[in-house]
């Protein structure tokens, strides 16, 4: 499997991995086809992810500004296409009370207010035609210790003091005859806002409304190399050569290696696993009182989430492999079913359907970057922490806001670089002891 801390390309044309999402799906939207003629354009974006796409449509939208769209593989093939379509209001994986002990109350709330309009921005642009199977409302983050409900109910406090959050507290015994039988769970919090959807069709959805707005997308047209030449970026494709006064890196977890000085070292790819079982029986759901397609995640450091899907399945995911060549390897699915029966013994007959993996982007801080060089040229937006499905589109439209030159909210987000890894080399021993840190912390506090 591609690894971008190894391989200097994803690849060229690739086709989508056989999961859920792909295969359901249908057929992706028509593009622009293979890049294969040199052109001069205003803005070149990379990556035709969420990021991407949000930050061409609203290129288009608002600044009437169009752009073009380098895509290696196939629109949201990377972790725009893999994910577990979780809608959120999260802030990476820092939290809000860290946030106003770093930089204060203001500054805490004015990420929120960023966080919040993320799920904004995906609900207007789903309301403008985008079908995508959202699932009915609700996020349970579940305790998955005794001593861990304790923690969350203070969260929930907190929440509703700091946002006037909506959250309802859940003992053991409401969550299993209320929502599902988690035997893993101690309880739970609940928000109101959070649901599930298809994260394939969404970003499909979006890629629509870009080209319909202007923007032209280019599938199988990997950036092989780039060079400055001038006033211009040279990016070099295997049939065409785009000249571009701007460019967006928009490849956030995908980002291969030294693609570019602007993100060297600054991010850490981090594989995450998925599976959807076989579909449960009425006497399945039944058993495990299934009732609810919220979105499900515990509090783990090492989390997992899960949610019954559509068609009665139950997609469930976890951490992967450290690399690339340890992606494939079946302990990975077979160890996230073994956690699931864990949770919900009477499923203790059931099957994987489908699985596979992709690689979520880390920052150092813990916190997403939208930034740009000295000579405001090249620009990227990185770092979602595994918790972008929302927030990347809203950051798609403040890169969109930066490379036209308007203002943006003056917040750590938007006002400097992703912080270098220290020992940039060693990033993937940090990680293995970090794995085996929040491995003992689960079991023992």
């Amino acid at each position: 499997m591609y690894d971008p801390l190894h391989d200097k390309s994803p690849g060229c044309g690739e086709k989508y991995p056989n999961s859920y999402w792909a295969n359901i799906s249908g057929d992706a939207p028509e593009s622009d086809g293979t890049l294969q003629q040199d052109i001069e354009v205003d803005v070149a974006i990379i990556g035709a992810g969420y990021t991407g796409m949000s930050c061409a449509l609203h290129l288009a939208k608002e600044h009437c500004i169009k752009a073009h769209v380098l895509e290696a593989n196939q629109t949201a093939w990377g972790c725009s296409g893999r994910n577990a379509g979780f809608i959120l209001k999260s802030s990476g994986r820092k939290s809000f009370s860290t946030m106003q002990k770093q930089w204060g109350e203001e500054v805490m709330r004015g990420i929120y207010q960023e966080m919040s309009a993320g799920v904004e921005t995906v609900n207007q642009l789903i309301d403008e035609g985008i079908d995508c199977d959202p699932q009915s409302l609700g996020y349970i983050k579940v305790a998955h210790k005794a001593n861990k409900l304790n923690e969350l109910i203070d969260l929930a406090k907190l929440q509703k003091e700091m946002f006037g959050y909506d959250v309802e507290i859940l003992s053991k015994d409401e969550l299993s005859q209320q929502y599902m039988d988690d035997k893993n769970a101690f309880g739970a919090i609940r928000y109101q806002d959070g649901f599930g959807l298809n994260p394939l069709k969404l970003a499909w959805g979006y890629q629509k409304l870009a080209r319909q707005a202007g923007a032209k997308i280019y599938c199988s047209s990997p950036v092989t190399q780039w060079h400055e030449d001038g006033q211009y970026q040279q990016l070099i494709t295997p049939q065409g050569v785009v000249k571009a006064k701007k460019v967006v890196i928009a490849t956030n977890g995908y980002t291969p290696k030294n693609f570019n000085a602007l993100v060297a070292e600054r991010t850490l790819p981090v594989l995450s696993q998925i599976i959807v079982t076989e579909p449960l029986t009425d006497d399945q759901i039944a058993a495990c009182n299934f009732l609810t397609s919220n979105v499900v995640m515990d509090t783990r450091a090492l989390k997992y989430y899960y949610r019954k899907l559509p068609d009665n399945r139950i997609l469930f995911g976890g951490r992967g492999a450290i690399t690339g060549k340890g992606a494939e390897d079946p302990y990975y699915a077979n160890r996230l079913l073994s956690v699931l029966k864990t949770s919900f013994p009477p499923l203790h007959s059931l099957n994987i359907a489908y699985a596979w993996s992709g690689w979520i982007c880390m920052a150092l801080d813990d916190l997403p970057h939208i930034y740009q060089n000295e000579t405001k040229d090249v620009f990227y937006s990185m770092g979602y922490c595994g918790a972008g499905v929302s927030f990347s589109v809203q950051a798609g439209k403040r890169l969109a806001d930066k490379v036209a030159e308007k203002s943006v909210p003056n917040l750590p987000l938007y006002d400097r670089p992703l912080p270098k890894f220290p020992l940039a080399p060693l990033r993937r021993v940090g990680q293995w002891g970090y794995f085996h840190y929040g491995k003992i912390k689960d079991t023992w506090f």
